[in-house]
This record gives C-alpha cells, sequence and structure tokens, in this order.
C-alpha cells in the first residue's frame, strides 16, 4: 500500500510504503497498537485494534497545514465512521455512480464501503481533529448481514456486487447519545484478553445496530414529514453553527430563530430531521463531547470545565455528563 501526503502546492511532504496488515487485520487473537507520530504537518497518536477480520481505529490529531492525502492499493472494507471533533472529506480516487467524496464533520458519523483500490482524503489545518473507525472485513460483513434485516440485506448486496455504498446516501446524520456512549465504552474498556475481544465486538455490533435503526427511522420520519427546501436546510446548518458558537451562553429559541431567519417550527422540526435531535438535545450532545475532551487534557478543573460550558454549577454539570456517558466526570478526572 503507497501512502503520499501533499500540501496545497501539491508538494509531497510525505511518502511511505507498506503492507496491509492482514495477518492482524484476521488474527484470532486481539492485537493492540499504539503509536505516536509527530511530523512539520502533523503531530498525532493512534490506538488500532484488530481481531477476527474487524478493526478499531482511535486518533487524535493536530493538524499543521492542509493536507492531501493518496493512497493505493485499498483493501476494500466496510467502515463505520464516527467524526468526534473537526472535519475532513475522504472518498474513492475515482467516482463511481453515486459514491464520491464525502465531507464529514464534527458530530457525524456514516457507513460505507469503498470497493476503489485507491482514495483521497484531504485534512484542513485543525487542532483537536477526533475520529473513531471501526471496519469489517468483507467476509465478516457478509456473515453479519445474513439474515439482519432489509438494511444490512441491501448493503450485503451492494458489498457483494462490488458497487460502492453509503448507508446514509445523502448526507451524514448526526451521532446520537447511545453512539456516544458506546464509543467512550470502547475508549474506557478495562479488559484484557478474550474477554476484552469479546467485549469490544460486541460494541462492534451495537454501533452497527444502531446505525441501521437510527436509518430506519429518519427514514420513516422523512418519507411522513414535510419537505426542507435547500434555503432553509441551510439556514438550520447556520443556526446550528450559531448554537455552537455560543455554546457557554446560548441563545433563546425565539433569539435562534429570529437570527437564523427561520419560524420557530421551522426550527425544531427543520433541527429534528437534519440532525435528529431537538436543538438543546444537539447542543448538550456537544457540550458533554467537548467536556470529555476537556477533561482529558487535564487542564483544567472541573469547575472550570463547568464554567465555560455554561452549566450553573458543577453539580448540574456532573449528573448531564454521567447522564449522557453513564460515568461521573470526577472518575475520568
Amino acid at each position: 500500500m503507497d501512502i503520499q501526503i501533499k500540501n496545497d502546492a501539491s508538494e509531497l511532504i510525505f511518502s511511505e510504503q507498506m503492507e496491509f496488515p492482514m495477518p492482524k487485520f484476521l488474527s484470532p487473537s486481539l492485537i493492540e497498537e499504539k503509536q505516536h507520530f509527530n511530523y512539520h504537518f502533523a503531530d498525532a497518536n493512534f490506538q488500532e485494534i484488530y481481531f477476527d477480520g474487524y478493526h478499531i481505529a482511535i486518533g487524535d490529531v493536530h493538524v499543521y497545514e492542509n493536507l492531501h492525502i493518496y493512497t493505493t492499493e485499498h483493501i476494500p472494507t466496510i467502515s463505520l465512521i464516527f467524526m468526534l471533533n473537526g472535519q475532513f472529506v475522504a472518498g474513492p480516487d475515482m467516482v463511481t455512480g453515486n459514491f464520491g467524496k464525502r465531507r464529514y464533520q464534527s458530530l457525524e458519523h456514516n457507513l460505507f464501503f469503498n470497493p476503489s483500490p485507491a482514495e483521497n482524503i484531504d485534512v484542513d489545518k485543525q487542532r483537536g481533529f477526533e475520529l473513531m473507525a471501526l471496519a469489517f472485513s468483507t467476509e465478516r460483513f457478509l456473515d453479519i448481514a445474513a439474515n439482519g434485516g432489509r438494511v444490512l440485506d441491501n448493503l450485503a448486496n451492494e458489498v457483494a456486487g462490488g458497487k460502492g455504498a453509503y448507508l446514509n446516501k445523502k448526507l451524514n446524520p448526526p451521532i446520537t447519545t447511545r453512539m456516544l456512549m458506546v464509543l467512550e465504552e470502547i475508549r474506557q474498556c478495562q479488559f484484557t484478553g478474550g474477554v476484552k475481544k469479546l467485549f469490544l465486538q460486541s460494541k462492534a455490533l451495537e454501533l452497527l445496530a444502531l446505525q441501521c435503526e437510527q436509518y430506519e427511522r429518519v427514514e420513516h420520519v422523512r418519507t411522513d414529514s414535510f419537505t426542507i427546501s435547500p434555503a432553509d436546510k441551510e439556514k438550520i446548518h447556520y443556526a446550528k453553527d450559531l448554537l455552537l458558537k455560543n455554546m457557554e451562553n446560548p441563545p433563546s429559541l425565539a433569539e435562534l430563530s429570529r437570527q437564523a431567519g427561520l419560524n420557530e417550527f421551522k426550527l425544531k422540526n427543520g433541527f429534528r430531521q437534519v440532525f435528529d435531535n431537538t436543538v438543546f438535545g444537539y447542543l448538550n450532545d456537544h457540550r458533554m463531547d467537548y467536556a470529555r475532551k476537556m477533561i482529558a487534557t487535564r487542564e483544567f478543573s472541573l469547575t472550570e470545565i463547568a464554567e465555560q460550558l455554561g452549566f450553573s454549577s458543577i453539580q448540574h454539570f456532573s449528573i448531564a455528563f454521567k447522564k449522557k456517558f453513564g460515568v461521573s466526570p470526577s472518575k475520568l478526572k
């Protein structure tokens, strides 16, 4: 597998050839690796786990300039992408049908199958880029998908036919609270050996089930709900940006509606349709995920974090955090 990284001037700043770790990917025993990379263009920490046709990758990266990453001899896998913070664009080298490049932003996810032998990834300059990705080998996925319901059957047909496919074809849906909890359970797993393998396997399947369940529910709602015009959808995304920029002192629903140029009905219903969440439910999810990252840096006290995120007291913050992640912030500290 050949990896090349170029800057905006198309200058080659990194190149490496490596074999795809197929023996690790298919290993019956759990294999864990941690790596740290420090280059002039990026500083990254990666944790990777392999077993039985499963691959879990957790990455935290600081990117110091816009990067354009090209890979060849790509091994087709079914990938579950959970963009926790930041943004990037990824897709096949050659666009086939509806399977093209896709932009991922904070708290979005999707599932895709890329049969192309090459893949391009564009990553903007940013700090705190955080991603968790899971992958299944094609054989493992087809075994899992057998008799797994309509959604998995449709995906399995695309995979078996060697056709590129996204679970959510039009846009990346928001990461739900339960998905965030499962991702955190994977990150914080304290088991070892065979028990850890069994635990991680169950969590990978749970995330796949949550993605399919959300897809079925949202698609059903869309068929029965009002149609959002492109102009109103743009205003809803603008409202989301306003909300996140002022998360320590968020505007009221009426004020947010006024600033976005939508009435409250369109804002509330449109937010649920576009982001599969209420306006302030979305804000709370983002606050809690941001709080978790701040705790991990160990640079701030819990009182400082609560104040920065606009909580009236540390008790209120602790209750909200535990409700979302199932553990109090003091235990992560």
